[in-house]
């Protein structure tokens, strides 16, 4: 016999797909690390967003995904970059290889079963981007009037966008040139687009070609991909505050060769993890994340961002969704891996692959500046992990038996605390909540 409670080695993995819920939920803005603008007076709101970066020495690969709902004709963007861009540097990929990787490392909620406590266990441990023919064309000066300092280096054709790459000596004849050009820009860009322009920085813009997305079989709008060499390692948040509704959330998926990424113009915390909560989190577990998120946030006034996930890609415990293929990291930008086949990715020396989930709330006054990043080589590995421990339903004939129901009861107190402390809820409510999904009454 022995007092020490085993726990059955398997762990059901639930994870919630936090950004989707979130989304559905009042109160939360959403955010892009440029800015949506529209055709006429149409309402373009950024519901939420997801930025994939994939660094491999000055090489960036960003690819971004956005919840953009509307006509595909008022759709555009703008993003700052901080070099030319050539048509071999810009591509599509497919939303559903964002969405594993968004899903690979989303925030999870794990469940262990205790086993019998009267039974003594030993421990078993555990366990690219298709091209179109270029249409680039020689670069358009405007060295006076309306558009005086806009330059238009290019024009490409990619998939169903039409991409042009611009260049501006002064904001006023950049924001003429887009409004003249039917994009309705929203009050106040003019001043953040000065700061660009004073960085030597070009503008990405794509927009929606209707008649070639007509054609194709996709029916959506696929995520944009843009690869360039800087020794800046940078992600622009400030444009995306212009036409914001409130406080934003942007979530990136940062893959390198060497470590975790973080901020160095902003604190790096990572979220509150490892923690038993109450069972009955299973059934509410978007509500419990999205409230245990605004207490972080609001314990840092805003001004953090925020680790929820930093792990090699070789492997996972507990996994939330299939590992990746090497297909699936090529096409987002991994491309010093050496195999681009269909067969789930797998470390080997020299081709490494390491993921860093980064979710940041911010605003106008809380992030003045845009995110400035850095690999780090640090490889351990982080998860925003929460517990779920079930109690053993069965017989307990035994001293050990006893000592363990005696436990139980301390046990789910301490889970309601930290139920409290993580989300600021009322400790009175979360017991009656225990009470009612019959949490407490297995202890009597």
């Amino acid at each position: 016999m022995t007092n020490k409670v085993s726990s059955r080695l398997k762990a059901t993995v639930a994870v919630a797909a936090i950004v989707a819920q979130l989304a559905a939920l009042p109160g939360t803005a959403f955010a892009f690390c440029g800015f949506y603008v529209a055709t006429a007076d149409s309402k373009l709101f950024n519901k939420s967003s997801k930025v994939v970066l994939a660094r491999d020495g000055n090489t960036t690969t960003m690819t971004m995904a956005s919840d953009f709902s509307g006509e595909p004709k008022e759709f555009a963007v703008v993003i700052p970059v901080p070099t030319f861009i050539e048509r071999k540097q810009i591509g599509v990929v497919e939303m559903k290889t964002i969405d594993h990787l968004d899903a690979f490392t989303a925030p999870r909620l794990v469940e262990y079963h205790d086993g019998d406590p009267c039974v003594r266990y030993d421990m078993v441990m555990r366990r690219a981007m298709p091209m179109a023919a270029p249409s680039a064309v020689a670069a358009m000066s405007y060295t006076d009037g309306r558009y005086a300092g806009v330059t238009v280096e290019a024009n490409y054709d990619v998939g169903e966008y039409d991409v042009s790459i611009l260049s501006a000596q002064e904001s006023d004849g950049l924001v003429n040139f887009l409004i003249d050009n039917d994009y309705k820009i929203p009050a106040g860009t003019d001043a953040v687009l000065g700061s660009y322009i004073k960085q030597k920085m070009r503008f990405f813009v794509a927009k929606v070609n209707t008649e070639r997305m007509a054609g194709m079989a996709n029916g959506y709008l696929r995520p944009l991909q843009v690869r360039y060499e800087t020794p800046k390692f940078m992600l622009p948040l400030r444009l995306g505050t212009v036409n914001a509704n409130g406080p934003q959330d942007l979530i990136i998926l940062a893959l390198t060769k060497n470590g975790r990424v973080e901020t160095s113009n902003y604190r790096t915390v990572k979220i509150p993890s490892d923690t038993n909560v109450p069972l009955y989190v299973k059934n509410e577990f978007g509500n419990f994340y999205k409230a245990m998120f605004d207490r972080a946030v609001e314990r840092e006034n805003m001004r953090a961002v925020f680790v929820e996930y930093a792990w090699d890609m070789g492997w996972c415990d507990p996994c939330a969704s299939d590992p990746l293929s090497n297909k699936e990291l090529v096409e987002l930008g991994a491309r010093w891996i050496a195999s681009d086949d269909d067969k789930p990715y797998r470390s080997m020396g020299g081709a490494n692959a390491y993921v860093t989930r980064l979710h940041v709330r911010y605003d106008a006054n809380t992030f003045p500046e845009d995110l400035v990043l850095m690999e780090t080589r640090d490889r351990g590995n982080f998860q925003g992990r929460y517990v779920l421990r079930h109690p053993w339903t069965g017989k307990t004939a035994c001293e050990a038996g006893a000592q363990y129901r005696a436990s139980l009861r301390v046990r789910f107190e301490q889970e309601a605390r930290n139920l409290a402390g993580l989300t600021g809820w009322s400790l009175s409510d979360i017991s009656a909540r225990m009470e009612q999904t019959g949490q407490l009454t297995r202890v009597r």
